[in-house]
């Protein structure tokens, strides 16, 4: 009889046999960043979880620094919004402004600027409309126009989450031409429509005005295409490729992983208000919960988790070295 309970006999044992780890330099913090003054606002339905102001922004960006992580994944949510999404790419606009104060006071925070419309536009949608229809094309000037914007105020990662066909091909040569040859592209290559995106769009004051977004966003349901999306971003450019959400999309996650290019995955705001909501009701351990999942997320071959849990998750881990 093959005895497996030999290695599973303590906590010791266990953590000597153990074959995934969870490193803190792995974990990117997502932060919203909201233009105006003495702004810390909750998200409700994500307890935890606040949008700044850019002077109120060193309560959380020293939580970060001290964590041990590598550094926040930023959404920039301005006063006015209009149909073509011009505080995206505005240079004092709020993304580039917080960009420009981290890197000032905190040079050695990883600054991963998300690089979407649909924060700025006023219908909500990731892209230019025209008759209620997203135009692909028309959108891509735009996003490589703020890709641009984003590297020049000092972003470390330049990560498009808009779901346009051919946005990383633009976006690459647009930074390349502006002379940002050495910013890498971490692309939102498998991006699903998912339901688990709701709280996010309850931060970020992005919810779409009219439709949803299931025609440039992909079928839950489809997996072979996920992988097809990932080798184009990948034949275009991308140097980071990300599945997202990360829970429902494991067998994803697993295998992107053996693609040859460094792999994130987006544990997403859902997922986060889900082990929130069960905790505050007593039914179940917040800490193990969070620990079990990310270590399902790293298991199934992420290098790279995104997720709101990462600074709770960084003192956790920390305990138990």
């Amino acid at each position: 009889m093959r005895r497996f309970r030999r290695l599973r006999a303590n906590e010791q044992m266990r953590r000597l046999v153990r074959e995934t780890h969870i490193e803190k330099s792995r974990l990117i913090y997502p932060l919203f960043m909201e233009e105006g003054e003495n702004i810390k606002t909750p998200v409700d339905s994500m307890p935890g979880v606040y949008r700044y102001s850019l002077d109120r922004a060193d309560e959380i960006l020293k939580e970060v620094s001290d964590s041990g992580i590598s550094g926040v994944l930023l959404f920039g949510i301005p006063k006015q919004k209009d149909d073509f999404a011009t505080g995206a790419y505005a240079d004092n606009g709020i993304t580039q402004k917080a960009i420009r104060y981290i890197k000032q006071q905190y040079p050695d925070m990883l600054v991963t600027a998300d690089v979407c419309l649909c924060e700025y536009t006023s219908h909500g949608h990731c892209g230019i409309v025209e008759n209620h229809k997203i135009l692909n094309d028309r959108t891509l000037p735009l996003l490589a126009k703020m890709a641009v914007s984003l590297a020049k105020a000092g972003a470390d990662i330049i990560a498009p989450s808009d779901m346009m066909d051919g946005r990383v091909s633009a976006i690459r040569s647009a930074l390349d031409e502006n002379g940002f040859t050495d910013i890498p592209i971490m692309s939102y290559s498998a991006k699903f429509a998912s339901v688990y995106y709701s709280p996010f769009r309850d931060a970020a004051q992005s919810a779409p005005c009219f439709g949803d977004r299931k025609t440039y966003q992909m079928d839950s349901a489809n997996g072979r295409e996920a992988l097809r999306e990932i080798a184009d971003d990948i034949e275009e450019g991308a140097d980071i490729v990300m599945v997202k959400p990360a829970l429902a999309y494991l067998d994803i996650i697993s295998r992107a992983s053996d693609m040859g290019i460094p792999l994130a995955a987006y544990n997403v705001s859902g997922e986060y208000a889900m082990i929130k909501a069960a905790a505050q009701n007593g039914w179940i351990d917040e800490k193990k919960a969070v620990l079990e999942n990310l270590t399902a997320i790293r298991r199934a071959g992420a290098d790279i988790i995104i997720t709101y849990h990462a600074l709770d998750a960084a003192k956790w881990l920390e305990e138990s070295v």
